[in-house]
Order: C-alpha cells, then sequence, then structure tokens
C-alpha cells in the first residue's frame, strides 16, 4: 500500500518562509526541493522539513494540503506545528 504524504517545509535561509506540498515520495520530494528543481521554492533554498502527515486516501490528502494552504490552514499550521 503506498501513502500519500503532506509536508510542510521551512526555509533555512529565508525567516517565517514555508512551503506547503504534497507526494508519494517524500526523500525524493525534499532532495528536488533542494536541488532547485521545483520553481516555487528555488529561491528560498536549503529546506528542511517541519511536518509530513500519511494518508491512505488520496483525495483526503489532497483536501489536507488545500486546506493548510487555505487562509484558516495557514493559520492553524503556525499555531500548531
Amino acid at each position: 500500500m503506498s501513502y500519500w504524504y503532506v509536508y510542510q517545509l521551512k526555509s533555512l535561509k529565508v525567516d517565517d518562509k514555508h512551503y506547503t506540498g504534497i507526494t508519494q515520495d517524500l526523500k525524493k520530494r525534499i532532495k528536488k526541493h533542494n536541488a532547485g528543481d521545483v520553481p516555487h521554492t528555488s529561491k528560498s533554498r536549503p529546506w528542511k522539513i517541519e511536518i509530513a502527515i500519511a494518508f491512505r486516501d488520496e483525495q483526503k490528502a489532497r483536501a489536507f494540503e488545500t486546506y493548510l494552504k487555505s487562509h484558516s490552514g495557514r493559520a492553524f499550521a503556525k499555531k500548531h506545528f
């Protein structure tokens, strides 16, 4: 069984800069972020994983990622992560 990971990265270069994403291969994805292969995050690298949550259901993972990218989701993440 494969898992979907919703993750939040924290920039080690830019204070208070975060990125939220989704993947099935967390190790490969963080390597891509830190190699500069992801245009949206390339200028703020290096990155570290702040939190990653595994889901068995892709739809639930995508819904949670969407929530974390919303205004209330960002406030939730800032308070709890």
